[in-house]
């Protein structure tokens, strides 16, 4: 887990050990056994997770592995693609570009329009679109010309029609949307609208069948894929399940923990923290200090 002192990121273990010194000005979680880091130059690498730096840092932008590559930027400002070993195999020739995920990665023109590369390079979907979104599940979002969001498929042909005003990537078989009056639903993969779209604000994924929503007072629930309200909305503000307990925040700003019932784990004690990863937590409590909970420990109800 990554670790800030001092404005240096260095790395804990489970135990909250220091495994890798707080040396570097930027860090990212590792990712296929790689973190990103940048070094006091503003430039980017990769560390190994003994700390060792295996990919130098002389990249002026970078993203994290994602199968098998990372997009990186070079003295240009160009982007392209290394692999593990550091070498390009992807030239850096876009103005932007995205990681990888379902075999292809969201690229950018001169012209900034966005389209879709696969893992050799070659353009598997022109850059015709104002803005795209990831691939999940066979589908992307893309905004068109007119500025209304639809899906494609990995042939970027349009399987759902461009009509929505923003539209995330699909989890669980089912995407969030929102529509002209910037109220929030959810379409399934064949474009039909099945939460309606009431929504002020919601979280964009699906995890484990719930999905966070805000409702037109500005307090935070949970519904789930039937739109069925299952964790009434009450909280001033909520995170997306993790490990089956998800981060909620009360009316006094303090931060804890509920289950997938809506019930108390950790009580709202907390002024900051991260979502539950391999059982644990990280917190900071009202007096500023940072520390760990475990999934094993609840509060005592």
């Amino acid at each position: 887990m990554v670790i800030d002192v001092n404005d240096k990121c260095g790395f804990i273990d489970r135990r909250g050990k220091l495994v890798i010194p707080c040396k570097w000005e930027y860090a990212n979680p590792f990712s296929e056994g790689f973190a990103l880091v940048k070094d006091a130059n503003g430039k980017y690498g990769f560390i190994n997770k003994t700390g060792k730096l295996v990919i130098p840092c002389k990249w002026g932008g970078a993203c994290s592995f994602s199968e098998g590559l990372a997009a990186v930027q070079d003295a240009d400002g160009k982007w392209g693609f290394i692999d593990k070993t550091g070498m390009v195999v992807i030239p850096c020739q876009w103005k932007g570009a995205g990681s990888f995920s379902d075999g292809l990665a969201e690229v950018n023109d001169a012209n900034y329009k966005y389209g879709f590369i696969d893992k050799t390079g070659k353009v598997a979907i022109p850059c015709q679109w104002k803005h795209v979104g990831s691939f999940s599940e066979g589908l992307a979002p893309a905004e068109d010309t007119n500025n209304k969001f639809g899906f494609i498929d990995k042939t970027g042909k349009v399987v759902i029609l461009c009509q929505w005003e923003w539209a995330y990537d699909f989890s669980e078989g089912l995407a969030a949307v929102k529509d002209v009056n910037n109220k929030w639903g959810f379409v399934d993969k064949t474009g039909k609208l099945v939460i309606p779209c009431q929504w002020r604000n919601d979280l964009p994924t699906f995890e484990n069948g719930l999905a966070a929503v805000e409702d037109a007072s500005g307090t935070w629930g949970y519904i789930d894929k039937t739109g069925k309200v299952v964790i009434p909305c009450k909280w001033k503000e909520a995170s997306e399940f993790s490990e089956g307990l998800a981060a909620v925040q009360n009316i006094s700003d303090r931060w804890g923990f509920i289950d997938m019932k809506g019930e108390i784990a950790f009580l709202c004690r907390f002024i900051n923290v991260t979502p539950f990863r391999n059982g644990r937590a990280s917190v900071i409590d009202i007096n500023g200090k940072t520390s760990f909970i475990y999934k094993t420990r609840k509060d005592a109800k």
